[in-house]
């Protein structure tokens, strides 16, 4: 049955642009996954734009290509009302150039919104993405052709990471790191990365606000609702949620339709609350394990092996 809601899901500015983003994105690495039949992710992502979501999250990794296509069936007639974005997983020219056309034909477009270089996590990641040859050389010359509209990047291992790509020689449009509840005490992406990002008017897309997979609330134990609400009040343009059911975007929607800030109380509860799990990054696997990792990205750098030790699941915590 189709999703009924009252009124319109708040939207903010994409960084300094025009561009006006809906509060809650659309994540497509879970609508991808094997437990989602694709006629059902077609229907999820079709009725999160009926929602009044307009931000649809992607990359040429997920799936190897499976969430691309399949966010292009539920686009189809529809392209003018979303704001498409997809990840450049390649560090050399060649190969991020050919990414790029491989990702607009399974997207069937002739350009998406926004193009990021997809995770950041490697200490020597900005000088190969920014190098003679490197994958930057690409990412401009398809902005050149028309083929995106803005550029970023994405990380969520360690903020050093992400502010040596913001010292890069380079006007960068968003960034998408991790704003949860657990950040602001462990590595926090909150605390070194977003203040220069709100200085420089770069849209700060926030992600892994439940952890990656649940674990913030079926571990943790704070409601999903809280973990979604602290996110949202950070300066961020729109927070990617990842959902696998119905029923999961149907709780995302009535969060970001019915959002109020947090007020200072309440934050210093949920801080008194996780203090002692959270100073130790137990929680935020992304940061301290390669769960996350996508083995293409592992394997750029030397770790083959990578893909089947992904296989054995998160870890125990």
């Amino acid at each position: 049955m189709p999703i009924e809601y009252d009124g319109p899901l708040p939207s903010r500015s994409f960084g300094h642009h025009g561009d006006r983003v809906s509060i809650i994105g659309l994540g497509g690495g879970h609508l991808q996954r094997a437990e989602v039949p694709e006629e059902e992710s077609v229907r999820i992502i079709r009725a999160a734009l009926d929602g009044g979501i307009n931000f649809l999250d992607t990359a040429w990794c997920y799936g190897y290509g499976e969430s691309e296509r399949r966010i292009a069936k539920a686009i189809e007639g529809r392209r003018d009302g979303v704001f498409l974005m997809t990840k450049v997983c390649a560090r050399d020219r060649q190969a991020a150039a050919e990414q790029i056309d491989e990702s607009l034909s399974r997207l069937r477009v002739d350009h998406v919104d926004l193009l990021q270089i997809h995770e950041t996590n490697f200490d020597n990641d900005p000088d190969w993405v920014f190098e003679p040859g490197g994958a930057m050389e690409a990412v401009i010359a398809a902005r050149k052709a028309g083929k995106t509209r803005y550029i970023g990047f994405t990380g969520h291992k360690s903020p050093h990471i992400l502010l040596r790509m913001l010292e890069m020689d380079f006007e960068w449009d968003s960034c998408q790191m991790p704003v949860n509840v657990m950040d602001g005490l462990f590595r926090s992406f909150e605390a070194e990365v977003l203040p220069e990002l709100v200085r420089r008017g770069i849209a700060c897309l926030g992600m892994k606000s439940l952890g990656g997979e649940g674990q913030f609330v079926s571990d943790a134990g704070i409601e999903a609702g809280v973990c979604r609400r602290y996110s949202l009040s950070r300066p961020i343009a729109t927070l990617i949620c990842g959902v696998r059911t119905m029923g999961n975007l149907r709780q995302d929607l009535e969060i970001g339709r019915s959002f109020e800030p947090l007020s200072a109380g309440e934050e210093e509860r949920i801080r008194a609350l996780i203090r002692r799990s959270a100073t130790d990054g137990r929680h935020e696997w992304f940061k301290t394990t390669n769960y996350f990792d996508h083995a293409y990205h592992r394997s750029q750098h030397g770790f083959p092996a990578h893909a089947e030790a992904r296989r054995t699941g998160p870890p125990s915590a």
